[in-house]
C-alpha cells in the first residue's frame, strides 16, 4: 500500500460508504485556527487558503466561511480553540494518532478515552505511540477529465520531474473517483510544492499535513479488523477530531469483509 497505509483503506472505505466527510462544524474549526495563526487573508495564508478550498468542495456557504475567518481574526467573539494532538492503542495493539481542536480539553478526552475503551482500545499518554509516525505535507491531485467519465492518463515522468521541482520526496499513484496521485514532502515545503504543481497544469485537490508510520501492523484476524474500523469511524464522528490515523494494514478482501 506504499507510502500511508491508513490513507489507502480509507480511500477504499469512501467507495463502500460514500465518502462520510467533514462537518461543517470541523471545517469551520480548521479555518479558525488558520486565520488565527497567521493574516485572516487567504491570499497571504496557505493554512487559511487551503482550509477554505476544503469548505467550498464541502459545498460550505460563503458566509460560513466568511464568519469563521471574523472568529480567527477575532473580529467576532468565539470560543477558544487549541490544537492539541492525542495517542492511543486499538485493538492489538494498533497505534493511533488523533488531532483535535478543542475548547474544552476535558469533554474531547473523555469522548476519545470512552471512543476507545469501547472498542478494544485505550487512550495513552503523549508520545506513547507519536514515535512510530512522522509528519508529512501531501499534496493529493487528480488527473483532467476528459468527459463520459474517462480521465486523461497521468505522465509518471513528467509527474516525477515536476514533483521534484517542487521539492518532493516521493508520490503514490492512487485511484478513487478518477486517476490521480499524492505527492509526499516536508512539512516545510507543502505550499511550494503545491504551488508548483498548480504552475505545472494539475488539478490539485487537496493539500494537507498527514501522520505517516514508520512502520505498519499487518491485521489478518477479522475480529480485530472488524474493532479497528469501528475505532476508526467513532473518532472521526466526534466533532472535535480533525483527523485520526492508524499504522495498520490489511488485505482487501478483509477491508471488504470488515466494512459490512
Amino acid at each position: 500500500m506504499g507510502h500511508s497505509k491508513w490513507a489507502s483503506i480509507e480511500r477504499q472505505k469512501a467507495r463502500a460508504d460514500g465518502v462520510k466527510g467533514a462537518t461543517f462544524a470541523r471545517i469551520s474549526r480548521a479555518i479558525i485556527i488558520a486565520a488565527r495563526s497567521g493574516v485572516p487573508d487567504p491570499a497571504g495564508n496557505f493554512q487559511l487558503r487551503t482550509a477554505i478550498e476544503k469548505a467550498k468542495a464541502a459545498g460550505m456557504p460563503n458566509e460560513n466561511i466568511d464568519r469563521a475567518i471574523a472568529k480567527g481574526s477575532g473580529k467576532l467573539s468565539g470560543d477558544e480553540l487549541e490544537a492539541i494532538r492525542y495517542e492511543g492503542y486499538g485493538a492489538g495493539g494498533v497505534a493511533v494518532i488523533v488531532e483535535a481542536l478543542t475548547d474544552n480539553r476535558n469533554r474531547t478526552a473523555a469522548d476519545l478515552r470512552a471512543a476507545f475503551s469501547k472498542r478494544g482500545g485505550n487512550l495513552g499518554e503523549m508520545g506513547c505511540v507519536g514515535w512510530m509516525f512522522e509528519q508529512k505535507g501531501v499534496a493529493t491531485l487528480q488527473s483532467k477529465a476528459l468527459g463520459k467519465g474517462e480521465f486523461e492518463a497521468l505522465d509518471e515522468e513528467a509527474l516525477l520531474e515536476a514533483s521534484l521541482e517542487g521539492g518532493a520526496e516521493s508520490y503514490e499513484l492512487i485511484d478513487l473517483e478518477a486517476p490521480g496521485a499524492e505527492v509526499f514532502t516536508d512539512v516545510n515545503s507543502l505550499e511550494l510544492l503545491v504551488q508548483t504543481l498548480k504552475d505545472k497544469g494539475y488539478s490539485v485537490i487537496d493539500a494537507e499535513l498527514r501522520w505517516i508510520p514508520k512502520n505498519s501492523v499487518e491485521v489478518t484476524d477479522p475480529d480485530q479488523a472488524r474493532s479497528l474500523f469501528r475505532l476508526m469511524d467513532a473518532l472521526e464522528e466526534l466533532d472535535d477530531v480533525q483527523s485520526a490515523t492508524a499504522n495498520f494494514e490489511m488485505s482487501e478482501d478483509l477491508i471488504s469483509a470488515s466494512m459490512v
